[in-house]
């Protein structure tokens, strides 16, 4: 696949993983563009990859690593805000991006990656550098406090 062709089809749902990674939407635009261009500067190494997807979301998680390790707030606020585009199924997205936010950076990543990235265990554990079992016990974890929230009395929000 060509580079534009993979941008095309999948910045989309890169976007929408890093916000459910806990960063805003204007960052996660901006971090997936970062990740992209080191992607598209080693795009022949990409596509020779084993698992292609997994290739970019390590360069995602690492490109969003680096820029929480060096928060830049010189940025100035504005009267006017451009247009953003539109979030199908509002409820639903605001729901999930909710419970994720209470939860610690790591399961949250854990769950991003393995049930909206759609990753295996073993490349979730290597794109995060820790043991496969590591990964299983934080989505263990990570599930079980989404199903106690999906389950508690005050979810009317």
């Amino acid at each position: 696949m060509e580079f534009s062709d993979y941008v095309a089809a999948r910045r989309t749902a890169l976007v929408r993983t890093v916000v459910l990674l806990g960063c805003p939407r204007p960052d996660a635009e901006d971090i997936v563009q970062t990740a992209l261009l080191k992607c598209y500067r080693h795009w022949r190494r990409v596509q020779r990859a084993d698992r292609p997807e997994a290739y970019v979301h390590r360069v995602l998680v690492n490109t969003l690593t680096d820029a929480r390790a060096r928060r830049w707030h010189g940025e100035l606020p504005t009267e006017t805000l451009p247009d953003s585009g539109h979030e199908p199924d509002l409820s639903t997205g605001l729901a999930v991006r909710r419970v994720l936010a209470t939860m610690d950076r790591a399961q949250r990543e854990v769950l991003v990656l393995r049930y909206y990235a759609d990753l295996s265990e073993r490349e979730i554990a290597d794109i995060l550098r820790i043991a496969p079992g590591t990964v299983k016990s934080r989505a263990a974890r990570g599930l079980a406090a989404l199903a106690a929230d999906l389950r508690s009395p005050d979810d009317a929000h």
